[in-house]
């Protein structure tokens, strides 16, 4: 039972712990002297969760074949090396195709933006010669003016000028429609790559995280935060064109 539901749990602290020590609470070769569980350990006050968690993974659970394949995935992406240790040997790409086989997966539809049409043309002939089907739909799908949606000029990329909105509910609708067994996301915009998998009916997973300044690697930004990126620490994210904030 937890020891109190409404401590929020705060497992980004046990990095210090991992720099340390090189391991943490949950994660220790010997739990018998794995460092102490922090204050706010989630396996302490939201035991009961866990618990019910496992209930999903085991035999019968609503999701049990999928837990066991992706863990059976993460453990085949690594290869040991003489002295026990360990390196991975496959891209996100190999994982996703390792993990379509394995669930007995065909159809893989590509939910894509217009700006990485070429990556997910590639994607799609890696996918084929996998054995595997692709669907795409591109996020610009309908042509819908952003005007339909009340969008103002000075949110256009470029104001006065006619720009279809990102369509991710029809593209999620889309690849229902068409029968996909999962579905990849290829740099759908934030808040559109939400509803994207709100909407879709397979099993989503992302590929491509956009992130227009870093090239697609929004880990970048983390590395660099106390240097290059030092502002997301110390500035309100903003733009000219937000209005006027209260107070």
């Amino acid at each position: 039972m937890p020891t109190d539901p409404h401590t929020d749990p705060s497992c980004a602290a046990c990095s210090t712990v991992f720099k340390k020590k090189g391991t943490t609470a949950c994660w220790s070769s010997d739990p018998a002297v794995a460092p102490p569980r922090p204050g706010n350990c989630p396996t302490t006050h939201h035991g009961d969760l866990v618990e019910s968690a496992l209930a999903e993974y085991r035999p019968g659970g609503a999701d049990e074949r999928l837990a066991r394949v992706a863990a059976e995935v993460e453990g085949l992406c690594y290869e040991q090396q003489p002295g026990g240790t360990v390196h991975a040997r496959w891209t996100r790409i190999e994982d996703t195709v390792a993990l379509a086989g394995r669930m007995g997966w065909k159809r893989v539809g590509i939910a894509t933006c217009i700006g990485l049409l070429d990556e997910s043309a590639r994607l799609a002939e890696i996918l084929e010669a996998q054995g595997l089907e692709p669907v795409s739909v591109c996020c610009k799908v309908g042509s819908v003016d952003k005007a339909e949606l009340g969008i103002g000029e000075a949110f256009k990329v470029r104001p006065d000028t006619f720009e279809p909105l990102c369509n991710p509910v029809a593209q999620a609708r889309i690849l229902n429609r068409a029968g996909t067994d999962m579905n990849v996301i290829m740099g759908l915009c934030v808040g559109h790559d939400m509803l994207f998998v709100k909407h879709a009916d397979a099993p989503t997973t992302t590929l491509v995280a956009k992130d227009r300044v870093t090239g697609h690697n929004p880990v970048a930004a983390l590395y660099g935060n106390h240097f290059y990126y030092k502002r997301l620490a110390r500035q309100p994210v903003s733009s000219p064109r937000d209005p006027p904030r209260e107070g």
